[in-house]
């Protein structure tokens, strides 16, 4: 137990158990990122194969330096929104090779290192009010609803609408008995009921049909090489101003994608002290920046917190091990790669769905009787929702906040670095 001290474990008030039926809820939940990943960068002409291991190394090593550093329940992995700037802004639209792209994200990555180091990070959490913050949490728990809503198909693109309710498929059925599940089971404070739900959902799903075994399918497979993608950068754009656009909006993107679910995280663990600060913070952001630069070079797209994590959050995990068993479990990943692609999304509809539940009391803690304190909060919460990004949720939150405050007067609530952000802001919404 001495060794599980280096990673935050308090014998006295956590248990090893806990920790890891949490650790094995956020990897269950997130595992989709091994499939998704490789799927979406492949579309660029990089090896599927490849990135799958680059994926799975870049998502333990991140995590796995977050569980030292940090000593926090939180799990790392490539980003879901920047894979897709990566793969259909910079390669198909914007017309960068995917050599050129890798090495636009590793100058991030080192940027990040260095913004990090300096404090600029950590100086920018700080200055989120207090019911930004709370907003935050909660819009967090709304995004993390609506993405298991999304996958299982329950919720569905509409043309006219935008989004409607989808059709009874097999998925959308397996996806409505994870959350029924999910909820039954937290409710009777069944220890691991997310951990049981998402393992459940699966097996119910292979007599649905959602639960699919390939052909020739076994459990085990080796490794497969990193060498079609490892340190592949073409840095002939680099000084290109289209190229400096494009690392700016990454870093605008990055910066507050890590903040908003760092801060809607640690609500949920209960280590925000009552001044605002989050412990061990700087380490969090910078195993996020070292991550995305060893990310860069493995093959992969930018690394970032992942909501998820909230997960096994409420399982009741609140120290290191609980990172770190998801960084061993992504390493596992690498030879047991064929069970864990078995899990279907919709098998994980049922935590996300609940973790919302959870994050949304949040909501209470917001002063409501203010308007100019309301209004930021509720632009906050929904455009994170209406726009998929917890990042242009925090912008947008920002934003409102700093023109309501200046129209009506309320100087003294507002701090030179709102007003330098919502400049940057502007700026990135125009050039972007």
């Amino acid at each position: 137990m001495k060794f599980l001290k280096i990673f935050g474990f308090e014998e006295s008030r956590m248990k090893l158990r806990t920790e890891l039926i949490a650790g094995a809820t956020t990897f269950l939940t997130m595992s989709y990122i091994l499939a998704v990943n490789p799927t979406i960068l492949s579309t660029t002409g990089m090896d599927k194969a490849a990135l799958f291991t680059a994926t799975a190394l870049a998502s333990a090593i991140a995590t796995i330096l977050l569980a030292v550093m940090a000593k926090l329940p939180f799990a790392q992995a490539p980003s879901m929104g920047l894979n897709a700037f990566f793969a259909f802004t910079l390669c198909q639209a914007m017309g960068f090779t995917w050599q050129q792209s890798l090495a636009a994200m590793l100058i991030e990555g080192i940027i990040f290192v260095l913004i990090t180091f300096l404090n600029i990070r950590e100086i920018i959490l700080e200055s989120i009010p207090r019911n930004l913050r709370f907003a935050i949490s909660a819009g967090i728990g709304m995004f993390i609803a609506f993405i298991g809503l999304k996958n299982a198909g329950i919720i569905v693109a509409n043309p006219a609408t935008y989004v409607c309710l989808g059709k009874f498929t097999p998925t959308a059925i397996l996806g409505i008995i994870a959350i029924i599940l999910s909820g039954v089971l937290m409710a009777r404070k069944v220890k691991g009921a997310l951990f049981y739900s998402i393992i459940i959902a699966t097996l119910v799903g292979i007599p649905l049909g959602v639960t699919e075994f390939p052909e020739d399918w076994l459990p085990v497979s080796t490794p497969q090489p990193l060498s079609p993608i490892f340190c592949q950068f073409d840095f002939s754009e680099v000084f290109s101003f289209k190229m400096i656009l494009v690392i700016f909006s990454l870093l605008i993107v990055n910066i507050f994608d890590t903040i908003g679910t760092l801060v809607g995280l640690s609500e949920k663990t209960g280590i925000v002290k009552s001044d605002g600060t989050i412990p061990h913070v700087k380490e969090a952001m910078m195993s996020d920046a070292i991550g995305t630069t060893c990310g860069a070079m493995l093959g992969s797209s930018t690394i970032t917190t992942y909501v998820e994590s909230a997960s096994g959050i409420a399982e009741g995990g609140r120290s290191g091990v609980t990172a770190l068993f998801v960084g061993i479990l992504f390493l596992v990943s690498l030879f047991l790669s064929p069970v864990f692609l078995l899990i279907p999304g919709a098998a994980t509809s049922g935590a996300l769905v609940l973790v919302g539940v959870l994050m949304i009391d949040s909501v209470k803690n917001i002063d409501l009787s203010d308007v100019s304190e309301a209004f930021p909060a509720f632009i906050t919460m929904i455009t994170m929702v209406l726009c998929y990004s917890i990042a242009d949720g925090i912008c947008l939150g920002i934003l409102s906040f700093v023109v309501l405050k200046l129209c009506i007067g309320q100087f003294k609530a507002l701090n030179i670095t709102l007003v330098m952000l919502s400049i940057l802001f502007i700026l990135n919404f125009i050039l972007g």
